[in-house]
């Protein structure tokens, strides 16, 4: 099986087709979007079709559950740039745009891979894996083999190992992209980063690609027409620091 592994879109179409034409040509048998397709971006329609489209399995991310409750009246409106985007697409997504957000499930684990995938960390939906401290706890909290999240927008591996002084926890980054065999005695907790809105300071979009049979992960980075979504963002009436983030990769 390979699994071709998204995150956190954020209602950035141009960079969501820019990942998809890279990915075609690597092939994939099943596409998993581990939440925050909505949130921040000027495409949300766009992106919930396309995703729709593919068949992909979504999970929930945070943005998804904050757009819900705004939409069930549970969430008082704020002044920020969050709310700011999430009400503005609101008012844009259809009754069956939201009907299918509302399926979307906070977690779920695929036997055919051995894999759990969240969006947070293994054991919560807005947690972060963001730290060796962090990955540490959701280990201690979750005996699995394979977890795959998102929510940092930082493409990166935390492995246990076994030592001398006890398990012993290693990170790896992917500010280029790169590829990770996955040891065969090791549990890891997998993130592709994010596809529209990357913040380890590349504004190249980032996904992943894991091969279940090899046991192989490896992270893409893929430029594509950051100008292009900034006008969109300004055009739109959204936060101008959604648009100027974009291209820093903040």
């Amino acid at each position: 099986m390979r699994l071709l592994l998204l995150s956190d879109i954020h209602a950035n179409h141009t960079a969501l087709e820019a990942v998809l034409r890279d990915a075609e040509a690597r092939r994939f048998d099943q596409v998993v979007h581990l939440g925050d397709a909505l949130g921040y971006g000027p495409h949300p329609r766009e992106v919930l079709t396309t995703l729709r489209d593919l068949d992909a399995l979504c999970l929930l991310g945070n943005h998804e559950q904050m757009l819900l409750d705004y939409a069930d009246g549970r969430r008082e409106k704020r002044e920020s740039v969050v709310s700011a985007a999430l009400l503005w697409q609101l008012e844009r997504l259809s009754e069956r745009d939201l009907a299918w957000v509302r399926t979307w499930r906070d977690g779920t684990d695929d036997p055919d891979v051995g894999a759990r995938y969240r969006h947070g960390t293994p054991v919560s939906l807005d947690a972060y894996t963001d730290s060796v401290t962090a990955a540490r706890e959701a280990f201690a909290q979750w005996q699995g083999r394979l977890g795959f999240v998102g929510h940092t927008h930082v493409p990166a591996v935390y492995a246990t190992l076994n030592a001398p002084v006890g398990e012993w926890i290693k990170h790896q980054a992917f500010p280029e992209g790169g590829s990770y065999p996955v040891p065969p005695g090791a549990r890891l907790i997998l993130n592709p980063g994010s596809v529209g809105q990357p913040r380890d300071g590349n504004p190249h979009a980032s996904y992943a690609i894991f091969d279940s049979r090899r046991g192989h992960f490896e992270v893409f980075r893929v430029p594509y027409d950051v100008g292009r979504t900034q006008e969109a963002v300004l055009a739109a009436g959204l936060p101008p620091v959604l648009a100027a983030r974009l291209a820093i990769g903040k």
